[in-house]
């Protein structure tokens, strides 16, 4: 896993790894050499005790290149499967099978929902190097099926991969609630996203002028940071909603904020694949009011399991808010379905069965692993 910071696909394999280990299985997660504070220290947080680096460098660069073959090498004969996340490692894992006498199985998780080009290149890494490939989203899987590159069958989509000890209904909310000085009769919305336009920011700050314009009792939450935060500030300020949005700045411990929350927010103009905060808020027991981009259709079902709007339209959002600040018994119907989803088939523990379904029979058709 080839990440310099920490994205998605880094907490993906991170994740993925903890649960693997839980699990009973062996497992090394080889990171990008230097990546130690923004990638390694934060995996093994996560609880990936196995940890190896490789040079990863950009592009083509032949020295390092090939120093990561040898090393990728000599750890395929103690390897039953090997999995990637990225272009590099990918390429340097086909290679390396492809120059050793004792090829391991190679699977590739997609996290992006970005087309993959069907060039030659592609079609020999995919159709001869690839055993099987996972998305995070069935979207994502009907790329690679229109692609041609690979059999349907060697596709599968996982969605989820949520830690369900320590997200959970069962999280004490009280301390960040008080931190906040909020009183426990003020509803509480929350957004939980790096402040990045297609998160939402602007759209939920709309439809919280509209619930305020209509006399709503509520305060909103924006936890996060990023490049936005001086415009959102701004918009704040000038649609007269100093009082009723607070921004709350990175949280490092996320699950008490989240059980605070009486109302989650996932407004995304435009999908951003895994979703995590997501299936984070839906294992928390949280009714959800969530945009009907990338995962949101293919996990969540409207007035079932979360309130669905269309992305981009403050009043659609502002009316699903408005529903469960009036309809507690909605907010604990819905609630109480998204955490028995996210138990189901959402958590990490649910993906890594997933997985080791898939591994086994592909180490099974090579020949070895148990």
């Amino acid at each position: 896993m080839s990440c310099r910071g920490w994205s998605s696909d880094a907490y993906w394999a991170a994740r993925i790894t903890t649960e693997l280990e839980r699990a009973g299985h062996e497992v090394t997660l080889v990171c990008k050499d230097g990546s130690d504070r923004r990638v390694i220290e934060r995996a093994r947080a996560m609880g990936a005790s196995r940890i190896a680096t490789l040079r990863f460098a950009s592009g083509v660069k032949p020295a390092s290149d090939v120093r990561d073959l040898s090393r990728l090498s000599q750890w395929l004969g103690e390897t039953d499967v090997i999995h990637v996340h990225r272009g590099k490692e990918h390429w340097l894992a086909a290679v390396a099978n492809r120059l050793s006498s004792t090829p391991r199985p190679l699977v590739r998780t997609r996290h992006i929902v970005q087309p993959i080009r069907p060039h030659a290149l592609n079609r020999w890494l995919y159709r001869k190097a690839t055993s099987l490939v996972v998305t995070v989203t069935e979207a994502i899987r009907g790329q690679y099926i229109a692609a041609e590159l690979i059999a349907p069958e060697r596709i599968v989509a996982l969605p989820g991969g949520v830690d369900l000890a320590r997200f959970h209904p069962g999280v004490e909310d009280v301390s960040f609630r008080r931190s906040l000085g909020a009183g426990s009769d003020v509803p509480l919305i929350g957004l939980v996203a790096a402040f990045r336009a297609m998160k939402g920011h602007r759209v939920a700050i709309e439809a919280a002028g509209r619930l305020a314009r209509a006399g709503r009792r509520f305060h909103m939450l924006l936890i996060g940071e990023g490049a936005l935060e001086s415009e959102l500030r701004r918009t704040i300020v000038s649609e007269d909603l100093t009082s009723r949005i607070s921004l709350v700045g990175f949280v490092p411990e996320l699950p008490p904020a989240m059980a605070a929350l009486d109302v989650a927010l996932y407004p995304a103009l435009e999908s951003d694949g895994m979703s995590r905060v997501l299936f984070e808020y839906l294992a928390m027991g949280k009714p959800v009011v969530a945009s009907r981009v990338g995962v949101v259709p293919e996990v969540l079902e409207d007035g079932k399991t979360a309130l669905l709007v269309p992305a981009g339209e403050p009043e659609a959002l502002a009316q699903a808010i408005g529903r469960l600040l009036d309809d507690g018994a909605l907010g604990t119907r819905l609630g109480a379905a998204a955490a028995l989803l996210a138990r189901t088939r959402l958590s990490g523990a649910a993906v890594a069965r997933g997985l080791m379904m898939g591994y086994s029979r592909l180490a099974g058709e090579a020949g070895h692993g148990s």
